[in-house]
């Protein structure tokens, strides 16, 4: 496999008081794989992990797979705030 550089993505959203931070990033070994990591208050609470071949649209893959745990955590906090309501 060919060294790529893929960059990683991270968001942040503010949830109350506390900060959801959504870190995406691509390791080439021991298998190529992306990993999404989130963040509540700082403390580590869910790892979403998918193993990928490297490709030319590696990039595209971890945008999208990043880009997809947002969404599903975001709607996730709107369905527990209707429900509180």
């Amino acid at each position: 496999m060919s060294e790529q550089q893929i960059n990683g993505r991270l968001d942040a959203f503010d949830v109350g008081d506390k900060k959801l931070t959504v870190q995406t990033e691509f390791f080439p070994r021991p298998n190529a794989r992306i990993e999404t990591k989130v963040y509540l208050g700082g403390a580590l609470k869910k790892v979403y992990a998918e193993d990928v071949a490297e490709d030319d649209g590696l990039q595209q893959r971890v945008n999208l797979f990043h880009q997809a745990k947002v969404e599903e955590i975001m709607n996730g906090l709107r369905q527990r705030k209707q429900q509180q309501a």
